[in-house]
C-alpha cells in the first residue's frame, strides 16, 4: 500500500538515468537500489538507453531488479518526452528520481505533466556548455534537488540554478567487505613483486582525474624508489592517451583495465592516489578507506568532505601539481607507520558515516518531505477550487 503524505510507510520511487555505463553516477544508483530494498523505499529503475552493455546494472540484474530500457537513442524531442511519460504513467510512482542531464530534462518535464513530484540528484561539481539552460529546467521541474556534496551544492546555488530551500546535500555511501590477504594474489596476477611500493589510481580514465599528474609524480620519483609502481585501474576515453604518455616509464606503470574486485586491488595497494582537478564525491576514496588503504588526494570540491587532512588521509592543495604530490608521497612512502595510522583512521571514519545507512536515511527524508509538500499543494489546489465554486463554508 502506498504511504500517505508525510507518513513513514513504504514510498514508491521510479529512478530514471541516462544509461548504466561504468561511471560514478550509474554505479551509485545501482548501490542505492540494492541498499534501499529494506528501508521502506520501493524502487524501480529505468534508463533512456543501453551503452556498452550497461555494465553498471549487472548487480541489479543479478538480484532480479533489472532496469527497464526505454531504447531512446539519438536526438531527443517530444517523442522522447512522450515515451518517458508513458513509462512513468505505467509505473505510477509517488516520486520520480532522475540522474544525469538528459534524464533530468525528459523525466522532469514528463513528471510535471503528470503531476508527479520529481527529485533530481546532481553528481558533478562543474558543468560544461549548455548547462545553464538544462539546470534552469531542472529547477523548474524538480521539487527537490540532491547534491552529493556541500561543495556541489554551493556551486549550484552560486549559478542561481536553485533556491536555497530547494537543494539539499546527501552524501553517498557504500557497503563493501574488505579482502585482507587477497592483495598477494592480485600482485602475482599483475606481475607486481611483494616488496613493490604500489600506488594505485582506481577511477575512470578522464581528464579531471589527473592521470597525467600521477605519471609525472612517478616519473620524478622512480630513481629514488626503484620499486615504485603506479597501478592504473579503470577505463575511459583517455585510455590510449594515458598509455602513450606512460610508454617511457616501462613496467613502472601497470594499466590493468577495468576490474570489479576493487577491494582485492586495494589490499594490494600501499597508497591510494587521487590527483583530481575536480571531483564531486569520489566513491573510490570511500572504497580505499573501507579497505584500509591510506589516501593521498587533492583538496578539491567534495574530497575534503570525505578526507580530513592529516587525520584520515593526506590532502594536497588544488590545483594538483606533480611536485606537491611527489613531496607528500615521499613522506608516506618513507613512513610505513604513518600509512598504517592513516589507514586505520580512514577505516573508522568509513564505518562512522560513509556506509549506505546514512545515505539511504537521508534520501528517504528527502522523499518524505517531497510527499508531504506535494500533499499540501494538492490540498491547497482542491481548497482553492472549492472556494471558487462556493463550497467552503465560513467558520
Amino acid at each position: 500500500m502506498a504511504s500517505s503524505p508525510g507518513s513513514r510507510g513504504d514510498v514508491s520511487v521510479l529512478a530514471l538515468i541516462d544509461h548504466f555505463v561504468m561511471g560514478g553516477a550509474e554505479s551509485q544508483l545501482t548501490r542505492f537500489a540494492l541498499a534501499a530494498a529494506g528501508s521502506g523505499i520501493r524502487l524501480s529503475t529505468a534508463c533512456l538507453e543501453e551503452r556498452d552493455g550497461n555494465p553498471a546494472a549487472a548487480p541489479l540484474v543479478e538480484h532480479g531488479m533489472a532496469p527497464v530500457n526505454l531504447n531512446l537513442t539519438g536526438r531527443h524531442g517530444p517523442r522522447s518526452i512522450h515515451a518517458v511519460r508513458r513509462h512513468i504513467a505505467a509505473v505510477r510512482p509517488q516520486i520520480l528520481h532522475t540522474h544525469l542531464g538528459t534524464s533530468d530534462m525528459l523525466g522532469g518535464l514528463a513528471a510535471r505533466s503528470l503531476g508527479i513530484p520529481a527529485v533530481s540528484t546532481i553528481h558533478a561539481s562543474s558543468w560544461g556548455p549548455g548547462a545553464n539552460a538544462k539546470r534552469r529546467l531542472v529547477r523548474a521541474c524538480a521539487t527537490r534537488i540532491i547534491a552529493v556534496s556541500d561543495s556541489a551544492r554551493r556551486e549550484y546555488l552560486g549559478h542561481g540554478w536553485a533556491r536555497e530551500d530547494q537543494i539539499v546535500t546527501v552524501h553517498n555511501g557504500i557497503d563493501t567487505v574488505p579482502a585482507p590477504g587477497a592483495g598477494a594474489e592480485v600482485r602475482r596476477e599483475l606481475g607486481l613483486a611483494p616488496d613493490d611500493l604500489v600506488v594505485a589510481m582506481i577511477s575512470a580514465l578522464r581528464p579531471e582525474k589527473g592521470h597525467d599528474v600521477a605519471l609525472d609524480v612517478v616519473r620524478s620519483l622512480r630513481d629514488r624508489y626503484p620499486k615504485l609502481r603506479l597501478l592504473i585501474v579503470g577505463r575511459g576515453a583517455l585510455g590510449d592517451q594515458i598509455a602513450a604518455q606512460a610508454a617511457d616509464l616501462g613496467d613502472t606503470v601497470v594499466m590493468a583495465g577495468m576490474r570489479h574486485d576493487v577491494m582485492r586491488v586495494f589490499d594490494a595497494t600501499d597508497v591510494c592516489l587521487q590527483p583530481s582537478r575536480t571531483d564531486a564525491f569520489p566513491t573510490t576514496l570511500l572504497e580505499a578507506m573501507a579497505a584500509s588503504a591510506p589516501v593521498l588526494a587533492t583538496a578539491v570540491d567534495g574530497i575534503p568532505e570525505i578526507i580530513t587532512d592529516g587525520d584520515t588521509g593526506v590532502l594536497v592543495p588544488a590545483p594538483p601539481r606533480a611536485q606537491s604530490f611527489a613531496d607528500a608521497l615521499i613522506t608516506l612512502l618513507d613512513d610505513p607507520g604513518e600509512r598504517r595510522r592513516l589507514a586505520r583512521a580512514g577505516r573508522l571514519e568509513y564505518e562512522r558515516r560513509l556506509t549506505t545507512a546514512p545515505w539511504v536515511a537521508g534520501t528517504r527524508a528527502v522523499y518524505d518531505s517531497v510527499i508531504a509538500q506535494s500533499g499540501k499543494a494538492g490540498r491547497r489546489r482542491i481548497g482553492g477550487a472549492a472556494l471558487e465554486r462556493g463550497e467552503v463554508s465560513a467558520r
